[in-house]
């Protein structure tokens, strides 16, 4: 049991952790955010080089190494985004009225250099893992950004829970750019897809020949990946998610309001109907 339990609460917890601290530092004063970048790219270049060199060994702790390294690349992208430092060239919320389609250009302009970015470092975890026996880090960089891409994808058709509170000020355009609703079409497929690769990863995890290296990182990766589908779900129940970093929103200087100023209010399925 420990050989199961122990990668998926470490999983659990770095998810958990790494998303408060990412929230915390993001909410303290903007003259914060130059040190906190710098950090950030020294441990996020350091974990580069970290999955360059784990990525020829199979033994569990490089498989957790290469899991943790992941994950510090990813939490600076994150960081980069939500302290402005990588956006995009749009900085302004779309017009209220845009169509579906005016939209979803302003929003990729609104985040475009942050996916660039984004897809650059993968396709270097890539080359630089290519044909070695260690892809937990691969996988793992790949599993944040399609997850976090099908979570951008659903804020931006619908859903019900759009976790402003999240965004800081000086990102609150973002929200124009969101719809809310009870559900989208795209949401089944985001949950039920990863939810059976999730499923099949497990299961080959836990068949008797599996290397104990291959154990290990299949857990880890598949953890983080029900984690990923859990956000989705999020997103359409009703439920508190922010008590879960309620720690990390306090560092939110005193008077900075968390909801977005009312021209900001995303269009909703209700307000579309009385309009007419």
């Amino acid at each position: 049991m420990l050989s199961v339990a122990i990668p998926v609460l470490f999983a659990v917890f770095v998810w958990w952790f790494s998303t408060g601290l990412i929230l915390l530092l993001d909410g303290l004063p903007r003259k914060t955010f130059r040190w906190s970048l710098v950090i950030s790219t020294a441990l996020a270049a350091t974990a580069f080089a970290a999955l360059v060199h784990t990525a020829g060994n199979t033994t569990p702790a490089d498989a957790y190494c290469a899991f943790t390294c992941a994950l510090l690349v990813w939490g600076w992208h994150e960081l980069a985004f939500l302290t402005g430092w990588i956006t995009g060239p749009r900085k302004t919320a779309t017009p209220a009225g845009a169509s579906t389609w005016t939209r979803f250009v302003h929003a990729i302009q609104a985040i475009l250099w942050h996916e660039i970015a984004i897809i650059s470092v993968g396709v270097a975890i890539v080359a630089v893992t290519w044909g070695e026996p260690n892809q937990v880090g691969t996988w793992t960089y790949i599993v944040l950004w399609t997850m976090r891409a099908s979570a951008k994808l659903n804020l931006f058709l619908g859903v019900r829970n759009l976790s402003e509170e999240f965004l800081p000020e000086h990102l609150k355009y973002l929200v124009s750019f969101f719809r809310r609703r009870a559900m989208n079409l795209l949401f089944p497929i985001s949950v039920t897809v990863p939810t059976i690769v999730a499923g099949l990863m497990v299961n080959e995890a836990l068949l008797p020949g599996t290397a104990p290296a291959m154990h290990v990182g299949l857990l880890l990766v598949a953890t983080m990946l029900g984690m990923a589908v859990i956000e989705h779900w999020m997103m359409v129940l009703p439920l508190p998610v922010a008590a879960l970093w309620r720690w990390a929103l306090r560092s939110r200087e005193p008077g900075e309001p968390h909801d977005p100023p009312p021209l900001l209010v995303p269009p909703s399925d209700n307000n579309l109907l009385h309009a007419r």
